[in-house]
């Protein structure tokens, strides 16, 4: 929350002079900050669909003044993962049945062209990628078994990521790039069924042997099971208890 000085006006000195400094060395705006934090909160449910959000709590939460609050606010709202009430004020988007089949309209073809892509990169030398990939496999399982599902999710999540990444190609990256919010989003919410984990697996035993089209089918199944664990997960049991007799 920011200072007040004597006359009673927010002091903006603290923030402006590392705001300063960071702008010549090229750090994260303020507003930016507060869009990944209240993003990140979003993703956890520590703001749950639904929830409204007011400006000022939000702004002494992550210990900021409100004008990059607002800024990020309303960015999200531009976004779609915030809408604005009636009056005043925001709130948490709820996830509808027709926002997760067009999220997996859109993500189904791009994901299966980025694990081809990842693929033809393996048969062309990389390697670096494929071990990246077994390592977010390794921490998905253990997560797993520990019992830590928002971990597991986090781990699934960067293999998607990953494999984007491998893909060497800056036009789908950017593409990917403004669904990874929701798409976060969405596997927080749905379950991860065993059968899952095992896709990811081979989705990695086909990139990682080069072979592009295998890969591309492997992920094809993985996108259209996730896609229907996902909408049993959100519509059938409904939020707060995705799946719970999947395991």
């Amino acid at each position: 929350m920011a200072q007040r000085n004597r006359t009673g006006s927010a002091a903006t000195a603290p923030e402006a002079a590392p705001a300063a400094a960071g702008a010549a060395a090229g750090a994260v705006p303020l507003s930016a900050r507060a869009r990944e934090e209240v993003l990140h909160r979003i993703v956890d449910r520590r703001y749950a669909q639904g929830a409204r959000l007011v400006e000022r709590e939000v702004a002494e939460e992550l210990h900021m003044s409100r004008v990059p609050v607002r800024e990020a606010l309303r960015a999200l709202v531009a976004e779609g993962l915030l809408e604005l009430l009636p009056h005043s004020g925001v709130r948490v988007r709820r996830l509808e049945h027709a926002d997760v089949e067009h999220l997996y309209e859109v993500w189904e073809p791009l994901a299966i062209q980025a694990s081809r892509l990842a693929a033809r990169a393996v048969a062309a030398g990389d390697t670096e990628g494929p071990a990246a990939l077994a390592g977010l496999l390794r921490q998905a399982e253990e997560a797993a078994a520990a019992g830590e599902g928002a971990r597991e999710v986090a781990a699934h999540t960067a293999f998607h990521e990953r494999v984007v990444a491998m893909a060497r190609n800056p036009l789908l990256a950017r593409t990917l790039e403004q669904l990874s919010w929701q798409l976060r989003l969405l596997f927080g919410l749905r379950a991860e069924p065993a059968h899952m984990r095992s896709q990811h697996a081979e989705m990695y035993r086909h990139i990682a042997a080069g072979d592009p089209e295998a890969a591309a089918a492997c992920t094809l199944l993985h996108v259209r099971d996730s896609r229907t664990v996902a909408l049993r997960s959100l519509f059938l049991f409904g939020e707060g208890h995705p799946g719970s007799t999947e395991s």
